[in-house]
C-alpha cells in the first residue's frame, strides 16, 4: 500500500538524507524542479512541442526554490518566463538564494511582490506555476487572492509544487483567518515529491490538487508511522481460497428494523451474504416476519423480538458475526445493542440507528464495546457519538498543522477501543492502537454516484460478512472500504445500493481470476 506522510514526515526523511551525506539540499531542489517540469510535459504534451509563456510565483522558503529551477528550465527550454517573488530575496533560505542566484544569472528578472500587488497574467501565458508555499503553509494566505482567482478562471492551466499554496498538507483543508474566506488556489496538475500527502487525499484536496503526479527525488528511508492508503491487495484479500466452504466462512446474523423498516437490514446481509459469509440470518420482530420472508431466498429468517429473544438465539456459538444499526430503529438498538456487545467471541457492526440511538449518552455505548467491534459512522453519526472531537475536526482551521479526518477517527478509535470507520470520499479507518488507513474515492476513483440512500448499509454488510469469514476488524474494514468504492466504480453513475451486490461477483472474479 501507498503512504501518505505529514508534511514534518517529508521533512525528517529529508534532514535525514542530507544529514547522512548520500544527498544535498540543493540536488533535491534540483531534482524537484526536474520532476515538476518532467510532470508538466507529460501531462500536456503541446507544451512539450512549442516554446510557451508561464507565470512562476515564487515563495519566500524552499518551495520558492523549487520554482526558481523550473523557471530556469523552462527558460533553458525556450519559453518566456516570468517570475514573481513573495519576500525579500536576501532572506532565502540558503539553498533556494543559490537557485535565485542561478536563474538571475542565466538573464532572468525577478519581479517583487508585496502585499498591494494586483497579479493579473497576461492572456498568452500557458502555464501559471504555484511554487509559493507547499508543504511548509502554516497560517492562511488572503493576500492572494488574485492569485486564488486567476487559478480558477480556467484560462491559464496551473501546476502546483507540492500541494496548492494555501491548503494544509497534513488535512487537506484550507486555511483561514477569522470569517475572512480563504484563498482558494487550485491546480490542474499538483507535483508532490517521493510520496503523496495526506492532504492530497483528505477534505478539499482532491479537488483542490486536480491531479496529483508523484516524482522520485532519490529519498531511500521509509517514513515512520505513515499513514497507509488502501490499494487494490486490499480487494484481493477477499478472495476465497481452496478448500473453503460455508461452514469455513461463518454465519452472520443482521438485526432488522420493524414492519416497514427492514430494508436496509436486508441490504446489509445481502452484501455480507455476497462477500463471502458462509451464512447469513436476519433477526426480525414478529410484526415484520412475513414482509422479510417474502423477500428473501438465500437468506434465513429467525424471530427476534426483543434483548431476550437475541440473547437466547446467540446460544449458537455458530453465529459469530453480528450487525446492527441499519433500519433498526433507536428503541429497538438500545434494547438489542447491550446483548450484541456483551455476547463473547462475537464480531460486532455498529452502524446507523444503533450509534445514533445513543447520542444522548455516548459514554454508555463506548462502554459496552470491545476490540472485536466495528463502527460505521458518517460524519453526523459521528459528530453524535464523538461530539468533542467533531467539533475540533469541524472548527475552522486557522494554522496549521490543521486537525485532520485521520487525527479524529485515530483518537476515536482509542476513546473506543475499537476500530472506527469515519466515512466519506476520503473514508479513514483508525484502529485502537493507533494504525490508520485512507480509502480514497478521489480523482480516478472518484465516484460521486455513491452518495445515494443505502449504500452505507452495504458496505456494514460487507465488513459483516468479512468479520464471519474470520477477518479482523482492520482487515474487513479495508478490504470491504475497497471493494465498496471498486463495485460503484465498475457499475458507474446511475447506481442504487442494490446494484454494488450486485456487481460485487465481477469485481472479485477479477480480482481473483
Amino acid at each position: 500500500m501507498a503512504e501518505l506522510l505529514t508534511a514534518a514526515q517529508m521533512r525528517a526523511l529529508e534532514t535525514a538524507e542530507i544529514g547522512s551525506g548520500a544527498v544535498t539540499g540543493l540536488e533535491l531542489m534540483e531534482r524537484a524542479g526536474r520532476g515538476v517540469v518532467e510532470a508538466v510535459f507529460e501531462e500536456w504534451r503541446d507544451l512539450a512541442a512549442a516554446p510557451h509563456r508561464a507565470v512562476v510565483l515564487c515563495g519566500p522558503g524552499n518551495n520558492g526554490g523549487d520554482g526558481f529551477v523550473v523557471a530556469r528550465l523552462l527558460k533553458e527550454w525556450g519559453w518566456a518566463v516570468e517570475v514573481l517573488l513573495y519576500g525579500d530575496s536576501e532572506k532565502l533560505p540558503p539553498d533556494a538564494k543559490v537557485n535565485h542566484e542561478r536563474w538571475c544569472a542565466r538573464g532572468g528578472t525577478v519581479a517583487a511582490w508585496g502585499d498591494g500587488t494586483v497579479f493579473a497574467p497576461g492572456g498568452d501565458a500557458a502555464l501559471l506555476v504555484d511554487a509559493l508555499f507547499g508543504t511548509g503553509l502554516g497560517r492562511p494566505v488572503e493576500e492572494f487572492d488574485a492569485f486564488a482567482r486567476a487559478t480558477q478562471s480556467g484560462h491559464v492551466r496551473v501546476v502546483a509544487v507540492d500541494i496548492p499554496s494555501g491548503l494544509c498538507a497534513d488535512s487537506g483543508r484550507y486555511l483561514r483567518r477569522g470569517d475572512a474566506p480563504a484563498a482558494e488556489l487550485r491546480a490542474d496538475l499538483t507535483v508532490s515529491f517521493h510520496s503523496e500527502k495526506l492532504g492530497h487525499r483528505l477534505a478539499e484536496g482532491p479537488a483542490a490538487c486536480g491531479r496529483v503526479m508523484v516524482k522520485d527525488i532519490g529519498l531511500r528511508r521509509a517514513a515512520e508511522g505513515a499513514v497507509r492508503m488502501i490499494d487494490r491487495q486490499a480487494g484481493q484479500a477477499a478472495c476465497a481460497r481452496e478448500g473453503d466452504h460455508k461452514y469455513t466462512h461463518g454465519h452472520a446474523l443482521v438485526l432488522t428494523g420493524g414492519a416497514g423498516r427492514t430494508g436496509a437490514a436486508r441490504l446489509a446481509a445481502r452484501g455480507a451474504l455476497r462477500i463471502g459469509a458462509g451464512l447469513v440470518t436476519l433477526g426480525v420482530p414478529g410484526a415484520a416476519q412475513q414482509e422479510v420472508a417474502s423477500q428473501i431466498t438465500a437468506l434465513m429468517l429467525r424471530r427476534v423480538d426483543d434483548h431476550a429473544a437475541l440473547a437466547g438465539l446467540l446460544e449458537d456459538d455458530r453465529l459469530n458475526a453480528l450487525c446492527l444499526g441499519p433500519g433498526l430503529g433507536a428503541e429497538r438498538a438500545r434494547d438489542l445493542v447491550p446483548v450484541a456487545c456483551g455476547a463473547p467471541r462475537r464480531a460486532v457492526v455498529l452502524d446507523a440507528d444503533a450509534l445514533t440511538a445513543f447520542e444522548k449518552e455516548p459514554q454508555s455505548l463506548l462502554g459496552m464495546l470491545h476490540d472485536g467491534c466495528v463502527l460505521t459512522p458518517h460524519a453526523g453519526e459521528f459528530a453524535r457519538l464523538f461530539p468533542d472531537i467533531a467539533g475540533q475536526l469541524n472548527a475552522m482551521p486557522t494554522k496549521g498543522p490543521a486537525y485532520s479526518k485521520v487525527d479524529a477517527a485515530r483518537e476515536a478509535a482509542k476513546r473506543a477501543g475499537c476500530v472506527v470507520v469515519l466515512k466519506g470520499p476520503d473514508t479513514v479507518i483508525a484502529a485502537p492502537d493507533g494504525r490508520v488507513v485512507v480509502n480514497s474515492a478521489g480523482y480516478e476513483r472518484a465516484v460521486p454516484w455513491l452518495a445515494t440512500a443505502g449504500t452505507g448499509d452495504v458496505l456494514a454488510g460487507f465488513i459483516t460478512g468479512l468479520l464471519a469469514r474470520g477477518f479482523t476488524p482492520m482487515e474487513a474494514a479495508e478490504s470491504a472500504a475497497w471493494l465498496h468504492v471498486e463495485c460503484a466504480r465498475r457499475f458507474g453513475p446511475g447506481l442504487i445500493a442494490e446494484d454494488l451486490t450486485e456487481t460485487l461477483p465481477g469485481v472479485l472474479r477479477e480480482l481473483c481470476g
